[in-house]
């Protein structure tokens, strides 16, 4: 691929310095960000949630311009820790240049929150003089020229041969876990995925069977337990590489990981020692059954009822959006055991055990009975919605010990399962840039590649640097959980971006594909159904927003 006739090539932004404009530029921005969280907080102050509700165009706009600014500053980080150890070449600087120009002319100009929706500086009360930090040399330089179609052409040059980028992966042992399930993702989840799709097939058993050998269900379980404790790191490696081979491959840790926080952080020694490790080994598959049909991020609006009955709890009610519910042993279950506590504080976590079920009888279970919802995608593990009528579980499985703590326990795990959903989304990103690379290399339209044109190069280029700072922001979030600190706002800033970031992706692929990508038997065509997904389930882009804009506006009061 040829490069357009200009110094994309070198990187070079003249006067501005290239990659010496990151650091002045990010903290023009972070400027920008104090105005905006000074101005939102002032509008929304003594108001509570009212004033969230009230003003929440502006404070979800804070959030995303949050979470681009936290974005650059983890691509900045990313540069520096290659340029230490002697690994930054020319696609990662550009690809560098090419996030800053963007999400700082986003910042400038306007943030798309959606496809139909731009929030403007002026949305969030900002004027002119507060954006003025952004028209220093190094700012307006990296807006004019960062993400040039010159740069965006480079960076496809660059990645033409399939090497995207270095990750910037420190821990040797990192690279090995991605190197072998890169490998296992092409071998044994890519070629039969469009297969599984299109059959809305259950991922076989004995593909499962691989996965637990390989340590997928004990990523982040002690070894005390069976696991191999190696942090979210590990597990944002394995779940990005997975779901680059298909998005139910990469999801099938996510209820093991939410079922395996729950226990390991709230559960009984006894629970500890009869779950865990049987969890770890891919032994016991749980399902996470929280949503109602009438409830969904509201939560604490559960009506299903858990009473006790000697040594059981029998339940009574209905959950929907069970994920794997038919192929599951255990299910996390919040319910309500105190009807007479509104909202959260009556609500409590059954480890409900269950017969895994077959395609004649999904739901063998005294008490509960289920059908299936179908979907476009996001197959491979089949959604359920469940009804229970008396349904035991026993007593000894309250999780903890104690009725009351369903809801607090719950929200324990809701950073890592969204620090895991944005690998998800990574994963899928990652997919739709390689297939459409590989298309276009390969179609010839008016003689020559498809890869050879501005808007198709262009594409591919700004793809692979927007996936790259996706995945620092995930790994950022990664480390934070691992290192015990308190991470929601980060971790709705990764799933918020890298659900962003996929389904842009998975659109400019099949855009790229032409008529082809619409077809069923390409397997790009999948891929926009399965990333249309990310930006609902585990919190949606504007329940992520909300949590994100009332971290800062709490940080700021």
């Amino acid at each position: 691929m040829a490069s357009s006739p200009d110094s994309a090539g070198s990187g070079s932004l003249g006067a501005a310095g290239g990659i010496a404009a990151l650091k002045p530029a990010l903290g023009a921005a972070e400027a920008v960000l104090a105005a905006a969280q000074a101005r939102v907080s002032d509008a929304v102050r003594g108001s509570g949630e009212a004033g969230m509700e009230a003003h929440q165009y502006a404070a979800h706009g804070l959030a995303w311009m949050a979470t681009l600014i936290e974005a650059l500053r983890q691509t900045a980080a990313w540069v520096e820790t290659l340029g230490a150890d002697g690994r930054l070449s020319e696609l990662e600087e550009l690809i560098a240049q090419a996030v800053f120009g963007e999400y700082l002319g986003q910042i400038q100009g306007g943030i798309p929150i959606s496809q139909s929706e731009l929030v403007r500086p002026a949305d969030m009360g900002l004027t002119p003089d507060d954006l003025a930090a952004l028209d220093a040399p190094e700012p307006r330089a990296l807006i004019r020229q960062g993400n040039s179609i010159a740069v965006r052409r480079r960076i496809a040059a660059l990645v033409i041969d399939g090497g995207f980028g270095d990750w910037g992966l420190t821990d040797v042992t990192h690279d090995l876990v991605r190197e072998q399930f890169h490998r296992f993702s092409d071998e044994r989840i890519a070629p039969e995925a469009n297969a599984w799709h299109r059959a809305n097939a259950l991922i076989p058993d004995e593909v499962m069977s691989e996965m637990a050998a390989l340590g997928v269900f004990g990523l982040t379980i002690p070894e005390e337990f069976g696991g191999l404790d190696m942090g979210r790191g590990a597990l944002c490696i394995v779940t990005e590489e997975l779901a680059r081979g298909y998005l139910g491959a990469g999801s099938l840790p996510t209820r093991t990981e939410i079922a395996a926080e729950l226990i390991r952080a709230s559960g009984t020694d006894d629970q500890k020692a009869r779950f865990l490790a049987p969890i770890a080994a891919g032994e016991i598959i749980p399902t996470a059954s929280f949503t109602e049909p009438n409830t969904g991020s509201d939560l604490g609006s559960i009506t299903t009822r858990a009473v006790r009955d000697g040594d059981n709890y029998r339940v009574t009610g209905q959950k929907t959006w069970v994920t794997h519910g038919a192929r599951s042993d255990l299910m996390t279950l919040l319910v309500r055991t105190d009807p007479n506590q509104p909202g959260w504080r009556g609500l409590s976590m059954l480890l409900a055990v269950k017969p895994r079920g077959t395609a004649a009888d999904p739901f063998p279970a005294p008490g509960m009975s289920g059908s299936e919802i179908e979907v476009l995608g996001y197959r491979g593990m089949r959604e359920y919605e469940v009804s229970f009528d008396g349904f035991a579980v026993e007593a000894r499985n309250l999780l903890g010990g104690q009725e009351g703590d369903g809801f607090k326990q719950l929200m324990q795990t809701f950073e890592t399962a969204r620090i895991q959903t944005a690998a998800r989304a990574n994963g899928v990103a990652q997919n739709a840039l390689e297939l459409a690379l590989a298309y276009a290399r390969e179609r010839k339209q008016f003689g020559r590649p498809i890869a050879a044109f501005d808007r198709i190069a262009g594409r591919i280029g700004w793809m692979a640097a927007e996936i790259m700072a996706s995945r620092q922001l995930a790994f950022f979030a990664a480390r934070q959980k691992d290192q015990g600190r308190r991470c929601d706002k980060e971790a709705g800033m990764a799933k918020l971006l890298a659900a962003r970031v996929a389904w842009s992706s998975a659109d400019g692929a099949v855009q790229i594909h032409g008529g082809n990508g619409y077809a069923l038997e390409f397997p790009v065509s999948r891929l926009l159904v399965d990333a249309r997904i990310l930006n609902i389930f585990e919190g949606a882009a504007e329940i992520q927003a909300h949590v994100i804009a009332r971290a800062l506006i709490a940080a700021r009061n």
